[in-house]
């Protein structure tokens, strides 16, 4: 039986394979988050994750245990993919620790990814008595599990997905889009939307430099994102070179790392960009902020986003954002076209270059109206606070 619960006495238990910042990433970030904001209200915070770090150099975070129930290994495999055999030994690790702690918790908060981690705490509860919170960052389509892992692996991969939905939980979405889908797949509550992957206010996502005056932008198109294939990393710097034979002075920076970054510097090679077009590889916050913040635009084509926090760190900036629409590109609600943007519902490179002049030739008027945008976007968020509404499904 759950016990009851108040805002200042939780004991709470967070779940996800990754750690910010040993690995980088929206998820990773908005969960780290989550965990210090809780612990500075005072409750007590276990973050159960693998080993990332030098077993002599334990992660500290203020207020906050940290536990890791698996080996550290890589996420993915050579073809970019996650491999299969971490997210099984991370579910069995969860399992072990919830089996044995579970009743010290009165929630247990987990991403829906990697699934079986959300498998073990949904089977574990019989024993904890817990709550199960999940975040739900993406539901994907079973075309697109066909697509990632095969025909066969794809159609088990879905079914494990369907069978997480479908587990008893409070479960929280990023978007409408993925909340539509995870009610589709079975959750037998309707999911609740929060608009900032971030815990705290969204004052948490600004940076801490100021906007460039809308007058005073560069020609520099920049790409920040983790080089893999869904990002389209490759097509970006072809988007860029063709746009650069129409803007003169164009120029750009490719931000990230991974597994296509061989891919980025043929690229940049096969269309002779190598005077126009940087492959800075990954770079701090900091760093990405300061290149963005005088940047002509951002650049993300990528065919599949469950929220697009970059998207949000450059509205903030004044910085507008040229997005590809795609069945499985959740950030496409971000974008009002014309207003922070453009949407191309075609992802070549063409139709990107083209997007590419047309924000050129938009001016400072666009970069008025993207740092507007921004400002509608943060009054919306701090109205709904974010962090009030997880500690309201905390206390249910």
């Amino acid at each position: 039986m759950l016990r009851t619960i108040s805002y200042s006495d939780v004991r709470v238990c967070l779940i996800y394979d990754c750690l910010y910042p040993w690995t980088i990433g929206g998820a990773e970030r908005r969960m780290r988050e989550l965990a210090a904001a809780l612990a500075s209200r005072g409750h007590a915070v276990t973050y159960v994750t693998r080993l990332q770090w030098p077993r002599d150099e334990p992660p500290r975070i203020d207020g906050v245990r940290v536990v890791a129930v698996s080996r550290d290994e890589p996420l993915y495999g050579p073809d970019g993919n996650r491999t299969i055999g971490e997210p099984l030994r991370f579910g069995v690790g969860v399992l072990r620790h919830l089996l044995r702690h579970g009743r010290e918790y009165d929630v247990v908060h987990t991403a829906s990814f990697p699934y079986f981690s959300l498998l073990a705490a949904g089977f574990a509860r019989r024993r904890g008595g817990y709550r199960l919170i999940t975040d739900w960052h993406e539901v994907w389509s079973a075309e697109y599990w066909a697509t990632y892992v095969g025909g066969p692996k794809g159609r088990v991969a879905h079914g494990i997905q369907r069978a997480c939905a479908r587990l008893p939980q409070t479960a929280f979405t990023f978007s409408q889009m993925h909340a539509s889908r995870l009610t589709d797949e079975g959750l037998e509550h309707a999911p609740r939307v929060i608009w900032e992957e971030w815990a705290t206010d969204a004052q948490a996502a600004l940076p801490a430099l100021p906007p460039e005056p809308a007058d005073a932008a560069g020609v520099n198109v920049v790409f920040a994102g983790r080089l893999i294939a869904e990002k389209q990393a490759p097509r970006a710097v072809e988007a860029i070179a063709l746009a650069a034979q129409r803007v003169p002075g164009l120029t750009g920076t490719i931000l990230g790392d991974g597994p296509q970054r061989h891919d980025v510097a043929a690229a940049i090679w096969k269309h002779a960009a190598q005077d126009t077009i940087t492959a800075a590889g990954f770079v701090d916050s900091g760093h990405l902020h300061e290149t963005m913040r005088g940047a002509l635009c951002l650049l993300a084509p990528t065919r599949r986003e469950g929220y697009g926090l970059v998207v949000i760190e450059a509205a903030a900036l004044g910085v507008p954002i040229i997005l590809a629409a795609g069945a499985d590109n959740a950030a496409t609600e971000l974008i009002e076209d014309g207003v922070n943007g453009f949407v191309c519902h075609d992802d070549s490179a063409a139709a990107l270059a083209d997007a590419i002049v047309q924000v050129h030739a938009a001016g400072p008027a666009l970069r008025s109206s993207t740092l507007a945008w921004h400002r509608r976007h943060l009054e919306r968020v701090i109205e709904q606070d974010p962090l009030r509404r997880i500690l309201a499904a905390y206390e249910e």
